[in-house]
């Protein structure tokens, strides 16, 4: 255990090397989605831009209401989201609808629910209130400004933009966004054992699973991929994919090939076109991860050099050290504001006797109650299914012993996906 660097030492050392990248770009809104903001978003108007009705109703004067209960008011007008009304005639009312805004001179709204529409002398329509307690000023009304004031600042510089915040860019206005250009990122995977999809399967051979959980992850975290696929299992092929990746890419990310089997080329190639720095984390599963820099040409300077990631090739290892580390480093090169996901306090409703003496990442389930938490039957690091079935991760420390009843720290992977 002495020879492994602990997670938290890692992870620091990891996210010192990740500077944010160089470089803005300026794009739609609609296409905006797991991008970073360069620059803070500034409301140059308030939302709502009007006092809006909240319901289906009828907007009144409180006062006239109070003042008589049991008067028939006419409908003076009708008054659809999207329509502007006139100005409200003293003792009558305007049928409203959800969204639109209050005519000059309301100043409540009564649901529908606690009004009978009936017909008056003249032909036209009153509505009379059943009403327990008599609507005060503001009611069922959204104020102006309610939401959000024009001048005020809605989204900080290094923002990581969700499908939530791009609908409140939106909803002051603004069709374009200044974002973090993307981080390239390469990828290939070793093993002569790899196979994709479609193809036959030959004896002893599996289909790469990584290749797709990467470029998935990637691309939910706003990098453009720059996929280079299966490279053979050689020292040589593995040096020139290394070379290749790094003339174009921010940060190179291989899976397998980093332990120390014969077999295993990444970490010497790495060392040939560049350096490593972090090998072997004591976590689990994941502990044959490293960190280098791979040089983009021979006479490269300081700045010529391309970020390198090596994740472990079983499927369960390279995807939670990729969430764990990975994601966090690629935020900060974009530049985000925080990168550590939330961890929830829950309660285990299982054993686990026999802990490790690294530190663990159970996958977990939630059960129906949404209180206890369960572990996956199967926590192998080769058993992807535990990283669908299961809702999330437990961070449990080296050496510790969970009982049924204990408080463990919890991790959702929607958390770690950028799903909430």
């Amino acid at each position: 255990m002495s020879s492994l660097l602990a997670f938290d030492e890692a992870f620091q050392r990891l996210l010192a090397r990740a500077q944010p990248l160089q470089g803005i770009e300026v794009v739609p809104t609609m296409q905006a989605d797991g991008r970073v903001l360069a620059e803070p978003v500034i409301s140059m108007m308030d939302i709502p831009a009007w006092d809006t009705s909240q319901m289906d109703g009828y907007a009144v004067r409180a006062a006239e209401l109070e003042a008589d209960p049991d008067r028939v008011f006419p409908i003076s007008q009708r008054i659809p989201a999207g329509h502007p009304g006139l100005a409200l005639r003293k003792g009558t009312v305007a049928r409203i609808f959800t969204g639109a805004a209050l005519p000059v001179g309301a100043d409540a709204v009564v649901m529908q629910e606690d009004a009978e529409e009936v017909p008056l002398k003249d032909g036209s329509k009153g509505v009379r209130f059943r009403l327990r307690v008599q609507p005060q000023p503001g009611e069922l009304v959204c104020r102006k400004a309610d939401n959000v004031q024009a001048g005020t600042e809605i989204l900080p510089a290094g923002t990581a933009l969700t499908p939530a915040a791009i609908g409140l860019v939106a909803s002051v206005g603004l069709p374009e966004l200044t974002v973090r250009r993307r981080p390239r990122v390469a990828c290939f995977f070793t093993g002569d054992e790899l196979l994709m999809p479609g193809q036959p399967l030959s004896p002893g051979a599996i289909y790469n699973s990584n290749r797709f959980v990467l470029a998935a992850a990637l691309r939910r975290l706003g990098c453009e991929v720059i996929d280079l696929g299966i490279v053979p299992d050689s020292l040589e092929a593995t040096r020139a994919s290394l070379r290749q990746a790094a003339l174009d890419a921010d940060l190179i990310i291989t899976a397998g090939g980093v332990s120390v089997g014969e077999e295993d080329h990444v970490r010497p190639a790495v060392e040939a076109e560049g350096e490593i720095d972090l090998w072997r984390i004591a976590i689990k599963p994941g502990k044959p991860l490293a960190y280098g820099r791979v040089r983009r040409t021979r006479d490269a300077g300081p700045e010529g050099y391309a970020h390198f990631i090596g994740l472990p090739g079983n499927p369960v290892s390279s995807f939670i050290t990729f969430l764990l580390l990975v994601r966090p480093f690629i935020l900060k090169l974009q530049g985000a504001r925080s990168w550590e996901p939330r961890r929830i306090q829950m309660t285990a409703d299982f054993a686990w006797p026999r802990p490790d003496k690294r530190r663990e990442f159970l996958r977990a389930v939630l059960q129906p109650d949404g209180k206890l938490l369960k572990l996956f039957r199967n926590q192998g690091s080769a058993v992807l299914t535990s990283a669908v079935i299961g809702d999330g991760l437990i961070d449990n420390p080296p050496g510790q012993p969970i009982q049924p009843g204990d408080t463990v720290q919890y991790i959702p992977f929607a958390e770690l996906l950028g799903l909430r």
